[in-house]
Formats: structure tokens, sequence, C-alpha cells
């Protein structure tokens, strides 16, 4: 093959095409299109094929014309993502995987959030449809009608025909909490619940009830602690749990958090009573965001593959698009967990929780 050196010459670089790189493998247009694509079709060629011409593609620095492709095809190879929030650390994680996968497949995705604004949530689906994106990617945000492009929703928990929830094992999450507190001698624990507006609460914490039933722990409302507000943050979960500390007398010898965010304000506060973690009250998080492993002292929590759940959910949009797997309605995620530092034996029979 005729070698080109393009990488010195910005117009050299910038005349690279599609026919460029075919003729420098040797091959048509059209297979090297379907190729670098990643289209059905190419799925037929030998992966020596395809590795010879992505390679060249790496080698001339090939750039596609994006605004041609989508003329030629009718499409825009774009997808919406709704979130919440953006730059939260749960919300931030699956975004960054999602542009992981999106960016290798050439395709493009537009965020919007919504802020909890049932309003703005339809607004913002309504001008991303204008915008011609091919489907949708909802984090942490209820679906409630039938959608008229493919969508994946991630803690999505509404069954709605059309969408496919990818859902974390929460019973499995909360066992694995639950057994591991237990084994430690905790009987005595404070359950946190979510607030409404995140749609993990209701079913986390029916499998927290269910769970304990199971597990003979003791689940009442003298231990229980209800956030309320838009935002699962570490300021929420400390105000709720300082108020909770100066009107509860109950003891207690362990608290499992709605997620790490509110673990790591319960800690500050628990430590403001005088107490200490995890040598009188254990504490359990959820979702182990990459801060967890670093908070004083780090945090035993449950892990959600987040990154991992955006890499999922964008290849099942796009294997819908592309009509290359049949829809379903769920997909399960397995959790982990991960034992750090906030979490301890019971020391004696004495319970530590409140003095």
């Amino acid at each position: 093959m005729k070698a080109h050196n393009t990488k010195s010459d910005p117009k050299k670089r910038a005349s690279i095409t599609l026919k460029t790189v075919a003729e420098h493998v040797g091959l048509t247009s059209g297979t090297v299109s379907a190729v670098l694509n990643n289209s059905p079709a190419s799925r037929s060629f030998p992966e020596q094929t395809k590795k010879r011409v992505l390679e060249a593609a790496r080698e001339l620095n090939y750039r596609p014309n994006f605004f041609a492709r989508s003329l030629r095809v009718q499409r825009n190879y774009t997808i919406g993502v709704i979130a919440q929030e953006i730059g939260d650390p749960y919300g931030g994680t699956i975004i960054s995987g999602i542009e992981l996968f999106l960016r290798e497949r050439g395709f493009f995705f537009l965020t919007v959030a919504h802020r909890h604004d049932t309003k703005l949530h339809q607004t913002y689906s309504n001008l991303l449809l204008e915008r011609g994106v091919e489907g949708f990617i909802a984090i942490d945000t209820s679906i409630k009608e039938v959608p008229t492009i493919p969508t994946v929703a991630i803690a999505g928990h509404l069954q709605v025909d059309g969408v496919t929830n990818l859902v974390l094992d929460h019973r499995k999450a909360v066992r694995m909490a639950l057994k591991h507190l237990t084994e430690l001698g905790h009987s005595e624990i404070v359950f946190m619940k979510g607030p409404t507006s995140s749609s993990d609460s209701e079913d986390r914490w029916q499998a927290i009830l269910e769970v304990s039933r199971e597990l003979g722990v003791q689940t009442s409302p003298e231990l229980m602690i209800v956030l309320d507000g838009d935002k699962v943050t570490p300021d929420l979960g400390y105000t709720f749990v300082k108020r909770f500390l100066s009107q509860n007398n109950r003891s207690f010898t362990a608290l499992f958090a709605y997620n790490d965010t509110s673990a790591f304000g319960a800690i500050r506060a628990i430590h403001e009573e005088g107490l200490h973690v995890p040598n009188d009250v254990s504490v359990v998080g959820f979702d182990d965001i990459e801060s967890a492993a670093y908070s004083n002292p780090p945090l035993t929590t449950v892990r959600q593959p987040l990154q991992r759940m955006g890499e999922i959910a964008a290849l099942t949009l796009l294997n819908r698009i592309e009509n290359l797997e049949p829809y379903v309605p769920r997909i399960a995620i397995e959790p982990e967990f991960i034992v750090r530092e906030s979490t301890a034996r019971v020391r004696n029979s004495h319970k530590q929780g409140k003095r």
C-alpha cells in the first residue's frame, strides 16, 4: 500500500475522504463506510478486514463529514440525555459512561436537566425531539408516557411500553448491606429513606422492609429517617441526622444511609454529637461514588457500577435504534458490596448509638 503522510500538512489532512481510505486499503467505499459506521452489514466482514479499515482511518487521520452523512441517510446520529441534575456524582458518572460509548460509535448527545420540574421536563423532551434525536436516555427520571422514540431509563421503575428500564437489584443490594451489619453484631439499625424526588427511593425502601423481615432485623418509626428535598446532598443528610439525634432517645449502633452523599452528612452529624464512626456508630452508604473511598472514614457502601450502567444504556439504545436487538422491558444490574472503614463490630452488649 502507498503510504500517505498527512500529519504535517493540514490541507492534506482535511482532504482525506472515505474514498481515500478505500483506495488505501484496496476496498470499496461501501465496505469502508459500513465498517467505520459499524452498520449491520459490517458484521459479515472478516475481523481482519475491519481491523485494516480502522487502522487505515487512524493512520490517515480520517474524519467523517457528519453533515454529509446525516443528509445521505436522513439521520443525525444524536440522542437526548434527560437528567434531574448535571454535575452530581451519581448522574455525572453515568453520563461519563454514556459519552465513552457513544464516542466510539460516532454518535453525539444533547443533555438537559429538568431539576424536578415536570413542565420543564416535557418542554425539554419536545425540544430534543424537534432537533431530531433518535432516542432518549433518562437518568433518575420517571417516564410516565409511551415515548415516540426508543428510550432507556436508568433507575426507571415504571413499566411503560417502549421503555427499557435499567434497574439495580435492590433486594440483593440491601441483603448485602444488612448481612454485613448483622454479622458484625448490629441489631439496632437506623434506616434512611430517600426523598420522593429520587426514582430509586420507593423500590429501595420496599427492599429494606422485605429483607429486614427475612433477616429478623427490626424496622420501626423510631429508627427511621425520611429525607425530604429535591437533591440528596451531604447537607440534607447532615440536617436530618442532626435532627434525629437531638429528638430521638432510642439507642442504635448502625445507620444505613440512602446514598453516599447523605452518608457523608450523617457522619459529620454523628461526630458533632461526640460519637465516633465506626466505634460508636457504623455507617453504610449506597452508590460508591468516587469520593466514598476518600471520606473520613472511608465509606463502606453498596456499589452501583454507574459508569458501566451508562455504557449499557447507550449500547441498549443504539441497538434498538439500529434494530440490532429486540426490545426488552427491563435489564437488571448486579450490585457489589465494598467494605471500608466506616463499619466495625459492635464492641459490647451496651448500645453505643445514643449517649
